[in-house]
């Protein structure tokens, strides 16, 4: 059976859990990897969180070419074009491999000025600097595993790249409980050795990763023929991975000044959001899961030009993700309390996430919407409308409301996520707008009706 009859004869679920456990596990090893570090000193805890927010903000940049290239090649395996989809694969992991040299070398040798950028307290700037530079050589096998799970996955190889994560994850694990503690008369590395833990995880990844795209998808890698790029190809992964990539930061850059409205509340609420938004994570995860299964189905679809399944197929997708939301919702407000209870008993902190744990049951299903459906547009190319939505009304409405609510009428955590409520549900039903509109479908035509020798 080809890759393209695999995704085919799939089914939604049969797609999506592989997904849905590799993201919880990403999730979970983060952390694990602070609660186990915790028992060394809280300063080490301060010096791995400032590392690994460069980290973050590092695979958010290789994304876009992941993101960008696994739609690119749903659309060529969809339109039967298996030669031009291989050769999407070796460029973005070239183009990709290129990005991640260049960002390593400069976290390499700009650890010292990136922790002073970055306000790291004098007394572990030592401990930071460590960290950072032996975190920068994972910076390049990660930025090329990025590529080669998501090609693995645009095949429909979804179950084959969560193996790997679990695999990677009890690699980084056993490392650190080895060099944290000490055991079996190993030195004792602090965050040193979550550092080499993490770079050993991710080289065994990349390693694991190449053996699966030779096995699976019948591709011999070789760096020349990575590195031979065509403006064609890397053009269309641009298309879709920037306007992805620049949504994602900019949600990020929201999120910081949203939570500097949270600090001017105190401490407890502070901890209060922290506390909230790891366990709504896992909410998020369905949304997210279900959203990456549809984008691959519907890049399938669309490639092959069967426009009408492809609509079809995000209606039906989004009521999965809806009823499934809505019931991971409603179990999270039952548990929420119980479960913050594991994390502390402050009677404030407790009162304040059971409202947002309320507030949530709106939210939640809003977030879905924006999360399935914009996973669908850039499928079938449309990503720029998504990226420019995401600039207006995370800029233009939820920080405005989150301080209007928040601050100004002092309502407080619960008024400044008012303003996420605001702001997912305006996008959410845009999206949805958008698609029902089947304006993304010119735009496939403009792909489908291009020269097709442009990208040899």
């Amino acid at each position: 059976m080809t890759s393209v009859s695999a995704v085919r004869s799939q089914s939604l679920f049969q797609i999506t859990w592989p997904l849905f456990i590799d993201l919880a596990l990403h999730f979970l090893t983060a952390a694990l990897n602070t609660f186990m570090i915790s028992h060394v000193s809280y300063q080490a805890v301060a010096a791995l969180s400032v590392g690994n927010q460069f980290f973050d903000v590092s695979i958010t940049l290789f994304n876009f070419v992941g993101i960008g290239s696994s739609v690119v090649i749903t659309q060529y395996l969809g339109a039967g074009q298996r030669d031009v989809a291989r050769r999407v694969v070796q460029q973005a992991i070239g183009f990709n491999a290129l990005i991640g040299l260049v960002v390593a070398l400069g976290v390499l040798f700009g650890a010292t000025p990136i922790l002073q950028l970055m306000n790291m307290p004098e007394h572990l700037q030592s401990m930071g600097h460590v960290y950072l530079q032996i975190i920068a050589l994972c910076l390049l096998p990660e930025a090329i595993a990025l590529c080669l799970a998501a090609s693995l996955r645009a095949y429909g190889y979804t179950r084959e790249a969560m193996y790997v994560t679990v695999i990677v994850n009890l690699v980084t694990l056993v490392g650190n409980a080895l060099l944290l503690y000490g055991w079996f008369g190993l030195p004792q590395m602090s965050v040193a050795g979550v550092a080499w833990s993490t770079v050993a995880g991710r080289v065994i990844g990349v390693m694991l990763l190449v053996w699966l795209i030779r096995r699976r998808i019948g591709l011999q890698l070789r760096w020349a023929e990575c590195c031979r790029f065509s403006s064609d190809i890397i053009s269309k992964i641009m298309k879709i991975g920037l306007p992805a990539a620049g949504e994602n930061l900019s949600w990020m850059l929201q999120m910081m000044v949203i939570t500097s409205f949270v600090a001017l509340l105190g401490d407890k609420m502070l901890a209060t959001q922290s506390y909230f938004f790891q366990i709504s994570l896992f909410v998020m995860l369905f949304g997210i899961a279900i959203g990456l299964g549809t984008e691959i189905m519907i890049g399938h679809l669309v490639g092959a030009g069967e426009l009408d399944q492809a609509y079809h197929r995000l209606m039906r997708s989004l009521k999965i993700g809806l009823v499934v939301t809505v019931l991971s919702v409603a179990l999270v407000v039952v548990s929420g309390p119980y479960l913050m209870e594991l994390f502390t008993a402050d009677e404030v902190i407790l009162a304040t996430a059971g409202q947002l744990f309320l507030l949530s049951l709106i939210l939640e299903p809003g977030r879905t919407f924006n999360i399935i459906v914009i996973s669908s547009l850039r499928a079938t190319g449309d990503a720029r409308f998504p990226f420019r939505m995401a600039l207006i009304s995370m800029w233009g409405i939820a920080i405005p409301i989150a301080y209007l609510c928040g601050i100004h009428w002092a309502w407080g955590l619960v008024g400044i996520w008012c303003g996420f409520v605001v702001d997912e549900w305006v996008r959410g039903l845009t999206m949805f707008w958008r698609w029902r509109s089947r304006r993304w479908e010119k735009k496939v035509l403009v792909q489908r009706t291009a020269p097709a020798n442009q990208a040899h």
